[in-house]
């Protein structure tokens, strides 16, 4: 059973940094392109960072470029956004989920962040 468990989120001021995790298991995780998306309230979820397989070559969203960092551990089967400078739009429900397979369904239960002063 493909399962995504995602931490780290939390209650920030802005200008303050999280880093978040995403624990994969149920398949070959080092095969897989991996993605962080958020979706704030009332908008629509978002791809925010993803993370190619092999080359470990990486993605951003224009909102995020520059603050945030998507990285992983193949022996961990953990993937993790490191989030910097953050900003009350930032302000979201994170999942993290594999990238580019037709017809995923699957997506953890997100771990929620804050940004409030």
């Amino acid at each position: 059973q493909v399962q995504f468990v995602e931490s780290g989120g939390g209650l920030v001021q802005p200008g303050g940094s999280l880093r978040l995790s995403c624990a994969a298991s149920g398949f070959t995780f080092s095969s897989y392109h991996m993605s962080w998306y958020r979706q704030a309230p009332g908008k629509e979820r978002e791809l925010v960072a993803r993370i190619s397989a092999y080359s470990s070559s990486t993605t951003y969203a224009d909102s995020v470029k520059g603050r945030f960092t998507i990285s992983r551990d193949s022996r961990k089967n953990t993937v993790y956004l490191q989030m910097n400078s953050l900003k009350p739009e930032d302000t979201a429900v994170y999942y993290c989920r594999r990238f580019g397979v037709p017809g995923d369904a699957y997506w953890g239960q997100g771990t929620q962040v804050t940004v409030s002063s």
